[in-house]
Parts: C-alpha cells; structure tokens; sequence
C-alpha cells in the first residue's frame, strides 16, 4: 500500500504521538493511529466502505447550502460551493470553499443545536479538524483555513424528542451563529504529515501481508 492517499477528513486520526516507552523504541505511529489503519486496511481487503451517518451529519448535508449563506452573509463574502478533489502524493480531499484571491479557504460545520455550537472560539478548538484544515492547504497552496461553525435552523424531521428552542434559530442574529477559527500555514506540520503516511502506508502493507498469510494457513490447515 505504498500509493494509499488519505483523506484530509481522517488524517487527524495519523497524527497522535506514541507514548514516551513507544517512541523510545523508535514508533512513530500511536496505538489509536493502527487501529485506524486496521480499519482502513480491512475496507481495502473486502472492498468496502464503512459510512457513517447520523442525525449530526444528515444536518450537516441538508443545511451546507444554509450555512454557506450565512457564513457569506455575516462576513461581506459571495463564496460558492467547492467541487474539484485534489490530490498530492499523500492525501486527497475535497474542500467546501475556497477564496483564491486571499489564498484562504473556509470549512463549514454546522452545528448540531444551541447547547453544542461553540459559541466561544476557545470552545471551537478541535485537534482533528486542525489536522484536516492543513491538508487542505497543503492541497491548495493557502496561507490560512479557518474552521466555521454555523448554526441554522435544524430540519424538523430530525429533531425528534429534543426541544424546538434549541433547534429553531433563526430569530437570533446572524452575528451571534457564527464562530470561526483561523488557522496558519506551516510547513513543518506538512513534514510531519508526510512522515506519518509514510510510516501508516507501511503498517498497513505489512497488516495486509499477515492478514493474506495467517487466513492461507488457515484455509490449508
């Protein structure tokens, strides 16, 4: 799997670091990043994909298109839906927006409800998507991505038991829906990315390996 190319969306998940004891005996990748790679690998082994859904991301597809105009409207932008998937030697994404001008992209989330939109930008820190924004920018060229939570009205079909109030919004001002997080370019996260697919392209050749020889004795046992 020395071509494998992963998604900005995942590569957070490549980059925690090993215990102290780990890296001592020279490991790069952390417990959770292999069992990532486990589950990647055995998506490629069945040619399968896992996807996940649920009420959280079945908003986030429904209102991108509300979102988009919010985030537009609040800051003085005309910014259109992103469609082009780009890829490097080591990952591939899909970004939502991006403002070639400024050379700044712009990543929509929409928020669940009032109680989980991060209302604070300490609140909307989030080592994964940080991760997942400087992929981007790797892929684009840019010099900033920022992270943007919008929070619109939920449809109503997925509200079920939870109360109205939290999911009807668009009384309150738009101002008040928005929390962006600004992150800048740096190359040396670049070079630690690369190195961490280096290291999770290997794991995963090897798991596969194991996994073909220990299921064959198996078959001839």
């Amino acid at each position: 799997m020395l071509d494998y190319k992963f998604r900005c969306s995942s590569i957070g998940k490549l980059m925690a670091s090993p215990t102290a004891a780990a890296i001592k005996a020279g490991e790069i990748l952390s417990v959770g990043a292999k069992t990532y790679i486990r589950e990647l690998a055995k998506q490629e082994i069945f040619g399968v994909d896992f996807e996940f859904s649920n009420k959280y991301t079945e908003k986030g597809i429904e209102v991108e298109s509300e979102s988009i105009a919010l985030l537009n409207r609040v800051r003085g932008l005309a910014l259109e839906k992103n469609q082009e998937r780009k890829a490097n030697d080591y990952i591939t994404g899909e970004c939502d927006l991006f403002d070639v001008g400024n050379r700044r992209g712009h990543d929509l989330k929409s928020s669940w409800s009032l109680e989980t939109f991060p209302a604070w930008t300490v609140d909307a820190i989030n080592g994964t998507y940080e991760w997942q924004m400087r992929g981007y920018m790797w892929l684009w060229d840019a010099d900033e991505w920022e992270v943007n939570y919008a929070l619109v009205d939920t449809p109503e079909r997925l509200i079920r038991d939870e109360p109205l109030d939290l999911h009807l919004v668009s009384h309150i001002p738009e101002r008040m829906r928005l929390t962006s997080v600004v992150i800048k370019r740096d190359f040396d996260k670049e070079r630690e990315m690369m190195a961490k697919v280096k290291a999770a392209r290997e794991y995963m050749g090897e798991i596969i390996e194991e996994f073909e020889q220990s299921h064959a004795a198996m078959e001839a046992a």
